[in-house]
């Protein structure tokens, strides 16, 4: 909807109150924009006339509310035909937008799963995340791969699956070291027949789906049968696998007997901070938790961030049968309607108040308030830090962003630049990038002309997305892995790339190059150093250090794929499937690049046309 034409630009209670004559009840999303028409907040309704009368009105709202309705300069709406909908709307939107006063999620990771495949004779049972292109079971989410790890070990040792590659099983000629320490029951060599390891995976199954109850005793019935038939090699292996269940049983025993599906999801919320803990109860069983502090939109109240928080969090996660809650919704059956249309069956979303679910939940909450705790606790001194780092640089406030820039590579080879970020909250490893070297024109080794690359890369982009520097993603402070003439040469890349106005500082080795004895330099003036046991400086140094971290990590990397590199990799038309008939065909890559065309339309699914291509390309190299 257009804004009303003011000769004079309304703003405030008076701008809001000048839609309410073209607003009809209908459901929809809202949005509240600001003088550079900024999107400030995203909202939903059920009756659009009546919330928007809601902020129109000049008291009665909380400081967060009222900061938000004075900013306010102009409104968009968009009408849905249900209030579920326009949920579904309000979050693509928020995800999309990032409003400054709504909650945003911003920690928002896949989740390990445990697959069971069923494209393999002996399945391989195994880790997976990302999307579930593969056929077979899928059983999660963990709350982290440490979770799975622990899992996958104690099925292993209870119900004996592969844990190896197909291309490993295929290649077998003897048992592994798994097999001998009673991990593994060696399908790779015939050791176990097909229809004996279905069975081993249908147990695996019935643990992973809680339906273990049983289990324990049909093992000592077949050992007992095993023992009677004087098979007591069998016998002995069927005790081993019941000890192990008894062992990982024992350990479980924390696990709730009355929730066989849930996620639990406790809130706490502290000087405008929040935390929230999610734990995972899946087949009666404890899969982890983790926790998330969501960005509180300058101050929201709890059933706003549980609400806020769970309609982001499960977007493109299936929800659970059932979910805990430490605080109430304000619009709980909405909250589940939206769910029960993403899982495509019932959610019951729960505030439990007594019994075994409220102890889960009282439990959930005692964690988050910890976690909480010691994330203002880290942040307070992170503060400081940071603090301590504008004193030491003469910079007029505490930077909110660091940028730490540094190269790697080996006599110019696989060359790659490095950023890495920090502020506040820590390192903020999304904010992380790397820079592959493409300047072919620059000499290898060349520290400088690389740092020049990778800067002007940088601030190139981040003017053509914000020239007016008003969103976060501008750095306070520079720090430059260099002395005087890595300084110098810097200054002259920021000056040509006019910013250099942005504080920069050169971190060389110092004497001897020791650690402790670094040395800082700025453009046009003298290098200082900071008192060995200063904090400022352990500071800089773990900076510096994770820098280095993370570039040689990125070189390694790059220089690892290279060795792996292929002349058909990149061939257009030729993926893995047509790569491995190559491979299968020929013997080798080197033995493709030397084939004919008639030799090349010979490989099964390779036509006439794409030999061709092939063959034109690998004659072109």
């Amino acid at each position: 909807m257009p804004d009303t034409d003011q000769d004079t630009p309304l703003s405030g209670h008076a701008c809001i109150q000048s839609y309410l004559k073209v607003l009809d009840n209908s459901p929809g999303v809202y949005r509240m924009l600001n003088e550079r028409s900024e999107v400030l907040y995203v909202g939903k309704a059920r009756n659009l006339r009546a919330r928007v009368s809601n902020y129109a009105r000049p008291s009665g709202h909380t400081a967060r509310i009222a900061r938000m309705i004075d900013e306010t300069r102009s409104m968009m709406f968009l009408t849905t035909k249900t209030e579920t909908e326009a949920l579904l709307l309000e979050q693509n939107l928020i995800k999309q937008l990032k409003p400054r006063y709504n909650v945003l999620l911003r920690d928002d990771k896949s989740f390990p799963y445990i697959l069971l495949p069923r494209d393999h004779p002996y399945p391989q049972l195994r880790k997976h995340r990302g999307r579930r292109s593969t056929k077979g079971k899928y059983f999660g989410p963990f709350a982290s791969a440490g979770a799975v790890n622990r899992t996958l070990n104690q099925l292993q040792r209870v119900f004996l699956l592969r844990n190896c590659t197909d291309s490993v099983f295929n290649s077998r000629t003897r048992p592994c070291l798994q097999y001998q320490i009673k991990r593994c029951s060696a399908p790779c060599v015939g050791y176990i027949s097909e229809e004996d390891y279905g069975a081993l995976m249908l147990d695996a199954e019935r643990f992973l789906s809680g339906k273990d109850t049983n289990l324990q005793k049909e093992l000592a019935a077949e050992m007992q049968v095993a023992s009677d038939a004087m098979e007591f090699e069998r016998a002995a292996a069927l005790r081993d696998r019941i000890r192990a269940l008894t062992n990982v049983q024992q350990q479980q025993g924390i696990n709730p007997q009355g929730v066989p599906e849930a996620d639990v999801i406790a809130l706490h919320l502290e000087k405008g901070q929040a935390c929230v803990q999610v734990f995972f109860i899946r087949a009666n069983q404890n899969w982890g938790n983790r926790d998330f502090y969501p960005a509180t939109g300058a101050g929201a109240a709890e059933p706003e961030i549980l609400e806020a928080f769970m309609a982001q969090f499960y977007d493109g996660k299936e929800p659970p049968r059932q979910i805990l809650l430490s605080h109430g919704l304000e619009e709980p059956d909405l909250m589940a309607d939206l769910l029960a249309q993403r899982a495509g069956r019932k959610v019951e979303i729960l505030v439990p108040q007594r019994g075994e679910k409220a102890d889960l939940v009282a439990g959930a909450l005692r964690n988050a308030r910890e976690s909480l705790a010691r994330r203002m606790a880290h942040s307070t001194a992170q503060a400081k830090l940071l603090q301590g780092l504008a004193d030491a640089f003469g910079l007029d406030a505490a930077p909110n962003r660091v940028e730490v820039y540094d190269n790697s590579h080996i006599q110019g080879s696989h060359a790659v630049g490095a950023l890495i970020v920090a502020g506040p909250e820590g390192f903020i490893k999304s904010q992380y990038r790397k820079f592959d070297i493409k300047d072919t024109s620059i000499t290898p080794g060349d520290d400088f002309g690389m740092m020049k690359e990778v800067l002007t890369r940088r601030f190139t982009r981040l003017q053509k997305e914000d020239p007016d520097r008003q969103s976060d993603a501008w750095p306070d402070l520079l720090l430059i892995d260099g002395g005087a003439g890595q300084v110098s040469a810097v200054a002259g890349i920021l000056e040509e790339l006019g910013v250099a106005d942005i504080p920069m500082v050169g971190v060389a080795k110092g004497v001897d190059r020791d650690a402790g004895k670094e040395e800082f330099h700025r453009a046009g003036q003298r290098p200082f150093a900071l008192r060995h046991n200063d904090p400022v400086l352990y500071f800089v140094q773990r900076l510096r250090d994770e820098a280095h971290r993370f570039a040689i990590g990125t070189h390694r990397a790059k220089r690892a794929k290279a060795l792996t590199a292929s002349p058909l990799d990149d061939i257009p038309g030729v993926g893995a499937g047509r790569k491995k008939a190559l491979l299968a065909h020929f013997g080798s890559a080197k033995a493709v690049t030397r084939a004919g065309l008639a030799d090349l339309r010979a490989v099964p699914g390779i036509s006439d046309a794409l030999a061709q291509v092939i063959h034109d390309h690998l004659n072109e190299r």
